[in-house]
Formats: C-alpha cells, structure tokens, sequence
C-alpha cells in the first residue's frame, strides 16, 4: 500500500502540473483571441499601425502556445481552445494582408498547423465582405472588384480540400458557408455598380439638358 500511496502522490502532481499549464494555456488562448479581433477591428478602421500592433501580441502568444505545448503537452495543444486560438490569429493575419495588398503568410509563417490556417481564411471572407460593404457605403469603389476576385480565390482553393472532417477540423462546413457570402456580396456589388452607372447617364444627361436650355 505504500507503493500505492507513491504512485497516487506522482499521479497527482502531474494532474496539479498538467491543470496549470491548461490554466495557463486559456489564457494565452482568450488573450490571443483578443488581439486578433482588435487587429481586425483596426484594420477596418485603417489604422494599420495599431493592426499591426495587435498581431504582434497575437503572434507572441500563439509561439508561447507552441513552444510551452506542443512537444511537451500535445494533448493540450490540439485541445479546442487552443486551436481556435490559432485559427482565429490566422485570421486576423490573412484578414490584414488581403486588405492591405500584401504577400500572403503561409502556415510556416504563421507557426499555425493546416486545420487552423484553413479554418482561419475560411473566415477571412467574411471580414472581406464587411470591408466591401463599408467601401460601398459611399457609392460603388473599384477596390471591391479585387476584394471579390480575391473572395473567389479562396474559395476555389477551399472547395479543393475534400477530406474528412477528422482531418481537417470542420473545414467543409465553413467552407459551404463561405459560398453564401461570397454570392451576397456579388450581389451587392453588382447593384452598387448599376446605381453608379445610373448616377452617372442621369448627371450627363442633365448636363446636355443644361446645356440645351442655355
């Protein structure tokens, strides 16, 4: 029995160990998850300095993540939260570059495993028809028409990734989605283009009718 009461005692701190890092872990998960939604809310706002800011912090948490976990604690690091964590700096990251016109990261850059980095730019579409819609806001913007193709771009990767759900962490799902926005903001982009064919025939032709009067 006193074996037994060893064993239980070595068990115990490795759980009181374990429950630490996880403890630990969360947070750097919520705070990464943090800074990648200010990176995004900057970057829409145009304040790429602050956006850029934001992602730094996110990306010293993900490589603490990793570092801390990955070898050491596996278990802990592909657990939900800490891959959602990953997915969404991914996000914020692609979301940047794609708004601003740069280079793509790939998921070596990123530190960040496939599932998370394809989950990751999944979402980026939504946050590329947010920013469609702010640009159309003032009227029809040529900017749209590369965020769209871009969009489509994605997508057309995406739809190439058919494995299963196992692998992949839900990727087909949010890819099924991802067409419904895409096809939306289309859509909004086609009307705001008429609108300003429209504006544009109507204030001509109001010029030649000025111009007949006088």
């Amino acid at each position: 029995m006193q074996a037994l009461d060893k064993i239980c005692e070595d068990i115990r701190t490795d759980f009181e160990n374990k429950t630490a890092l996880r403890d630990e872990a969360l947070r750097d998960a919520r705070q990464c998850i943090k800074h990648a939604s200010l990176a995004i809310r900057a970057i829409h706002r145009n304040e790429e300095t602050e956006a850029r800011q934001e992602l730094a912090q996110g990306r010293e948490l993900v490589n603490h993540l990793r570092l801390t976990l990955k070898d050491a604690h596996p278990d802990l690091y592909f657990a939900g939260y800490t891959q959602d964590a990953v997915k969404e700096y991914c996000e914020a990251e692609l979301t940047v570059a794609m708004i601003l016109g740069l280079p793509l990261p790939t998921p070596e850059d990123l530190n960040a495993e496939n599932p998370a980095y394809l989950n990751g730019l999944t979402e980026t579409l939504g946050e590329l028809r947010r920013r469609c819609l702010d640009l159309l806001r003032p009227g029809y913007n040529d900017e749209v028409e590369r965020l769209l193709d871009m969009m489509d771009e994605v997508y057309t990767q995406l739809v190439t990734m058919d494995y299963p759900d196992a692998i992949t962490e839900g990727l087909r799902r949010r890819t099924d989605l991802a067409r419904g926005i895409i096809e939306r903001t289309r859509a909004d982009i086609t009307v705001a283009y008429r609108e300003a064919q429209l504006a544009q025939k109507l204030d001509q032709l109001s010029r030649q009718l000025s111009a007949q009067v006088s």
